[in-house]
């Protein structure tokens, strides 16, 4: 048993609605469940003998969950092309054919890579690797020895790429099953996601192939982009000229359900909406490579209202941070862009209660008793700025409000996964 002691701002699992317990302690056990929640005082006269970490003056916000986020895009962050499909030629395709085999240089960039997850406060992340099977496997060990949750799939493409980065179809479906095998549902932290980069970089063979394999794995997840360019769109549609419309590109090929999610979707007709809401896909918003790219604003709000599921991802390197806090931010600007306000509450369930639920973890995204004991501890005295904003704000909205806008790293005082720690003590503490 261990006591965690701090202020709680979350979404309450019970009502949905920002809740913040200025006065509060955590009781967690051996296996990382919280199993009390309340005043410091009776916690600790209920079980005296348990170690109490933390201070009263710290912020206790559920881990963030990213739901869109490339691993070998790290190293190319900010880096400027006129649009997606330039960006993908100029940029992205150079890098990824480095990240391949199992090199130190695949190792090490892994580990930062979540090391550097864990330093935002993101205690779950859907990952695309790269093409390579080696390097994916170096990333779920990465992943795996910080502690960290993921979902993360090889991405296949066997089409308009560098011939480097093309897997024959046979091979990579392979090499995926064998992943699916040695990776999915490992630890309980660990899964896999069928990752088709997108219709153009796949072959109908592919493409079937991968449906074949969803069908075959019913509980493994799906995730691709969708609708992000005008261009994108225009040469699936040149690909693929039998198809009624993009989404019916995946949906034809059996990768569209409840454990599909879809990057980006900005761009969509009121028939795909109605369609992803019936087949109850889910969302990833990625508003600071949206901006970056020019590829859109995407209609959030209506998705919201049409009860379609909506999350959030860094979708890092065209987005330019790794802090789902900063895209919190920066998805409340697109709300304001379109003149369809989100407010900070409904990000916050984005990025934690919803995105948990939308993906089927019913146990995490919560601080209240029988959840898992997934929070960052965000320590307001690291930024002088920060700290007096939040005790200048008027209410929990505002409190809210203070953290998308002006937290850092440097606050991130820890991060706990099954309520054990995943950020270097001498160096975070």
């Amino acid at each position: 048993m261990q006591i965690i002691l701090g202020q709680i701002l979350q979404i309450a699992a019970s009502t949905g609605e920002l809740e913040w317990i200025p006065d509060c302690a955590l009781v967690v056990d051996s296996a990382g469940t919280i199993v009390s929640q309340g005043a410091i005082q009776t916690l600790r006269s209920q079980w005296p003998h348990a170690p109490v970490l933390g201070r009263q003056e710290h912020i206790l916000v559920p881990a963030l969950i990213d739901t869109h986020i490339h691993f070998p895009q790290m190293d190319m962050i900010g880096a400027c092309a006129p649009s997606l499909l330039p960006w993908l030629e100029q940029f992205t395709f150079p890098h990824e054919i480095r990240y391949r085999g199992r090199t130190h240089e695949v190792a090490t960039a892994a580990q930062l890579f979540a090391e550097e997850l864990a330093r935002q406060g993101t205690g779950f992340a859907v990952v695309y690797s790269s093409s390579d099977e080696a390097a994916t496997e170096l990333l779920f060990e990465a992943v795996q020895a910080r502690g960290l949750r993921a979902i993360i799939g090889k991405v296949s493409m066997d089409q308009h790429a560098p011939q480097e980065l093309i897997v024959p179809r046979a091979r990579d479906l392979a090499e995926t099953e064998e992943l699916i095998g040695r990776w999915h549902g490992r630890d309980g932290r660990l899964f896999y996601a069928l990752t088709p980069r997108f219709a153009p970089s796949c072959s109908p063979e592919l493409l079937k192939g991968l449906g074949c394999l969803a069908s075959q794995y019913p509980d493994v997840f799906v995730q691709t982009h969708y609708a992000e360019n005008h261009g994108e769109i225009a040469w699936v549609r040149e690909l693929y000229p039998v198809a009624r419309d993009y989404l019916a590109v995946y949906e034809d090929f059996g990768l569209i359900g409840p454990r599909t999610i879809l990057a980006h979707a900005i761009h969509t007709s009121p028939e795909e909406q109605q369609r992803l809401r019936d087949r109850r896909v889910i969302v990833s918003h990625c508003p600071t490579s949206n901006l970056f790219l020019g590829s859109g604003l995407c209609p959030v709000r209506s998705y919201l209202q049409d009860s379609i599921a909506v999350t959030l991802g860094s979708d890092v390197g065209a987005g330019t941070s790794f802090s789902l806090w900063q895209t919190m931010g920066e998805a409340y600007k697109v709300g304001q862009l379109r003149g369809e306000p989100i407010s900070p509450a409904q990000l916050l369930y984005a990025s934690t209660r919803g995105a948990a639920l939308a993906l089927g973890f019913s146990k995490l995204g919560s601080l209240d008793p029988g959840f898992e004991a997934d929070m960052q501890v965000i320590d307001l005295a690291a930024k002088p700025l920060l700290a007096r904003r939040w005790h200048n704000a008027r209410d929990p909205a505002d409190r809210l409000a203070t953290l998308m806008h002006l937290i850092d790293d440097r606050c991130i005082r820890q991060l706990y996964v099954r309520g054990r720690p995943t950020l270097d003590g001498s160096v975070r503490i």
